[in-house]
């Protein structure tokens, strides 16, 4: 049985664009996940993407995993509330265009609806803007993501720049 599934391909240029959401706490922290544990990319990956028919990893090998993660151009943020984890960020570089794609970007079903994507989404974009010194920040979303996903990008000054139907 096919699905359409509506694709919306997102962007922002500017730092000027941003309307930053609030640090919910100074009980979380946002870390670049260094040295890389592939383990951590599966774990956030599995446990959100369940909820998102996130499917394409799920048949990855250890190796590849290990690839991934290691690449130059990948970078993994993990936000914790204490010693939780909460949610997390991967960023892939481009290089040959100056810009920085947000691969995946998701809060763990317990932390969900408590304003905490804006705060991650707001870390994201700086990281790539302001300290990776981008031209562009992009990202896709699809409406098998969380209901306020979408939302959470425009609010945050990102523009539509391109949208797809597909089938699944």
């Amino acid at each position: 049985m096919t699905k359409k599934v509506k694709r919306n391909y997102l962007e922002i240029t500017s730092l000027d664009d941003l309307k930053e959401g609030d640090k919910p706490s100074d009980d979380y922290s946002l870390n670049l996940i260094d040295p890389v544990d592939f383990q951590l990319n599966k774990f956030f990956y599995k446990n959100i993407g369940k909820q998102h028919k996130w499917t394409d990893r799920l048949t990855w090998s250890e190796e590849k995993w290990i690839s991934y993660v290691s690449s130059k151009n990948v970078e993994t943020y993990v936000l914790k509330h204490k010693d939780d984890l909460v949610g997390f960020f991967e960023l892939i570089l481009h290089q040959e265009n100056n810009e920085i794609e947000i691969a995946y970007f998701g809060i763990l079903e317990e932390y969900q609806n408590k304003k905490i994507g804006s705060y991650l989404l707001s870390e994201a974009i700086k990281e790539s803007l302001v300290k990776k010194s981008t031209e562009r920040v992009w990202l896709h979303t699809c409406s098998l993501d969380h209901k306020n996903a979408l939302n959470n990008y425009l609010a945050r000054g990102m523009k539509i720049f391109k949208t797809e139907i597909i089938n699944i």
